[in-house]
């Protein structure tokens, strides 16, 4: 691939991450994103064969940026796998929450089942960091690091779905999400021995 198609790949996706930022996933049309690249509305098909293809390119970019940050707030390890967890738990809740329509995308199963452009291979290695840091907490429940992993990281995305729609505010009576996270490392990991 030439300097020239890649740049313009690159900014096809480009133009997707900011359009599904800005407006929601229900603006990510070939035609739309073609439109403010500035190219036909056939150019896309040149990257992506297929809709579905050009929708994997830019949720692995948000499962590029996530792993950024995840990567960056756990840092170099020194901290405790409970207190990484809590971390690697914030920074999930805080990306889901302040990207909701990237996050929606990210985690449709299409994309996910269709192994396009390393879909699985960008988000497979998030998860495995957070079964890395349950194995290394030891969950007291005898479950797989996998499997308490795999709880745990349904219960996040409950929480940020929940939150998102002001459901767990109402049955909380709080603001906070602290106690929620908290609660939920307790239930999947057995409460804090510190």
């Amino acid at each position: 691939m030439s300097e020239r198609d890649t740049g313009l790949r690159a900014r096809l996706v480009e133009v997707g991450v900011d359009l599904v930022t800005r407006e929601g996933t229900q603006a990510l049309s070939l035609r739309e994103i073609a439109r403010r690249a500035g190219v036909s509305h056939g150019a896309p098909r040149r990257y992506f064969p297929t809709h579905l293809a050009l929708l994997s390119a830019i949720a692995r970019q948000g499962f590029t940026d996530l792993a950024a940050e995840v990567t960056e707030a756990v840092g170099d390890g020194q901290a405790s796998p409970r207190d990484q967890l809590m971390t690697l738990g914030r920074v999930h809740l805080d990306f889901a929450l302040t990207n909701r329509s990237m996050y929606e995308l990210m985690f449709r199963h299409d994309l996910l089942e269709s192994g396009r452009l390393g879909l699985r291979e960008t988000s497979l290695p998030l998860f495995g960091v957070l079964v890395d840091l349950v194995a290394r907490e030891q969950p007291r429940s005898g479950a797989a690091p996998a499997v308490a992993a795999g709880a745990l990281w349904a219960n996040l995305h409950g929480i940020a779905q929940l939150w998102g729609w002001g459901s767990l505010q109402l049955a909380t009576g709080t603001e906070d999400i602290e106690p929620l996270l908290r609660a939920t490392l307790d239930a999947h990991l057995g409460p804090e021995t510190r």
